[in-house]
């Protein structure tokens, strides 16, 4: 049966606590690219500026393409441009209030440069663009993630497309 793949970003947004309770509720497995490429040490070096490891593009697709052509896999990313398009049959973006952003990376020890850019980047739409850029734009969606309704709506709305897509796609 073809199953669909996924993708999620941002920083902050709740794409974690999303891409688990969704892989829980659709039964699709959550792959979270940060603990992937710990697992796996997929690392190119150390930005100093940033305080944390560079990814090894290459190797996080070569250790994750078997997988996503099997389909079925939601990837949770702040970014997507390193992903072929081929992997992914919807790509959502979530969207979080810039007060709130700034709250919830703080919270998780971001600082400076690190913790401006990333608000910026949700300020200036930086990851949608990114993402219509690298897909076709009739599959990337935004997504508002600042409440718990948020998310439980955005839950019950990307369960009901998983269904319709599978059912079309079998």
């Amino acid at each position: 049966a073809k199953i669909p793949n996924m993708v999620a970003r941002t920083p902050g947004v709740g794409k974690t606590t999303l891409g688990k309770e969704l892989a829980q509720r659709t039964g699709l497995t959550y792959v979270n690219i940060g603990d992937l490429a710990q697992e796996g040490q997929l690392y190119d070096g150390y930005d100093e500026e940033y305080q944390c490891p560079i990814l090894d593009e290459d190797r996080v697709v070569d250790e994750l393409d078997e997988k996503m052509v099997e389909g079925g896999v939601i990837v949770d990313y702040h970014g997507c441009d390193l992903f072929p398009e081929r992997w992914f049959h919807i790509v959502f973006v979530l969207r979080t209030d810039n007060t709130q952003l700034y709250t919830r990376l703080e919270s998780r020890g971001y600082t400076g440069k690190k913790l401006q850019d990333n608000v910026q980047c949700e300020i200036f739409q930086t990851i949608y663009e990114e993402a219509t850029e690298a897909y076709n734009e009739e599959i990337v969606h935004q997504l508002p993630s600042n409440t718990p309704d948020d998310l439980e709506r955005n839950l019950e709305q990307i369960v009901q497309w998983t269904e319709q897509w599978t059912k079309d796609h079998n």
